[in-house]
């Protein structure tokens, strides 16, 4: 190869070169302003917030107060379940429900499955 075949491959080296760090650049120039958009928005949302937060915090003290009566008569509450448990009968007797005059209804489901369920006679 001569020298200026060299040259002008190593120019448009160049070129290309900076051809692509400007395309970078541009890109990159977009999306730091999409993000400073979006920041910017976010900054309003944050100050509504705060401003929210401001009007809620005098009734904080109330939701403590009223949260630590809650939990002190917690194991009150505790007692008073566990009592009434202790008066209930675990197994009650349950009235028995009459069968149908025309039976028991039988699922055909076992059947399209090749599976025969043993009879019980009611």
């Amino acid at each position: 190869m001569s020298e200026t075949a060299l040259v002008w491959i190593t120019v448009s080296e160049i070129l290309v070169l900076v051809a692509g760090l400007a395309f970078f650049l541009i890109w990159l120039g977009s999306l730091l302003g999409r993000i400073a958009s979006t920041l910017e928005a976010g900054s309003g949302l944050v100050s509504k917030i705060a401003d929210d937060a401001r009007a809620i915090r005098p009734g904080l003290q109330h939701v403590n107060r009223t949260g630590g009566t809650v939990a002190g008569a917690l194991p009150l509450l505790y007692g008073f379940a566990e009592e009434t448990l202790r008066k209930v009968d675990p197994t009650p007797e349950r009235p028995r429900v009459a069968t149908p005059a025309s039976g028991r209804r039988r699922s055909r489901i076992h059947e399209a499955v090749g599976y025969s369920p043993p009879r019980h006679s009611a």
